[in-house]
């Protein structure tokens, strides 16, 4: 597994409301926004800010744990093709990450599996098909 992060996921109460802040209130230029549904914005080279509707987070990834200090996020590494989500899953296996979701066609165009992380935090390996995931490999 490469050393990067490709995406910071946050799950949002409100889609719009975010967009409103981030787009129209701060002037951050949106790279994808699906009404509804999720706001992408590139923050550096590589890397992208998702604001995902938190029902359709937690639809994917799993219930959202709640108390001080726990955010509902997901931190994300983007690879090339399936077959490399896949052993990037069994490489953080063989080293003591719980598999949480392993490597699954989603039905918004990519493939994707989870692992939490020796303290609990949730990392996604996405392949992403279209012009956001290339957009965030090296």
């Amino acid at each position: 597994m490469d050393q990067r992060i490709s995406f910071l996921t946050l799950a949002v109460g409100d889609v719009a409301r975010s967009r409103a802040f981030f787009v129209d209130g701060l002037g951050w230029e949106e790279s994808l926004y699906v009404p509804g549904e999720v706001l992408m914005l590139a923050v550096g080279e590589h890397v992208v800010l998702s604001l995902w509707d938190r029902a359709a987070f937690e639809e994917e990834v799993g219930p959202i744990a709640t108390g001080p200090g726990l955010a509902p996020m997901t931190i994300a590494h983007n690879v090339a093709s399936p077959a490399e989500v896949d052993a990037v899953l069994a490489v953080a296996a063989a080293a003591g990450a719980t598999v949480r979701s392993p490597g699954t066609q989603r039905e918004w165009g990519g493939y994707s599996g989870y692992f939490l992380d020796l303290d609990g935090f949730a990392w996604e390996i996405a392949f992403n098909p279209g012009p956001i995931g290339a957009s965030v490999l090296p």
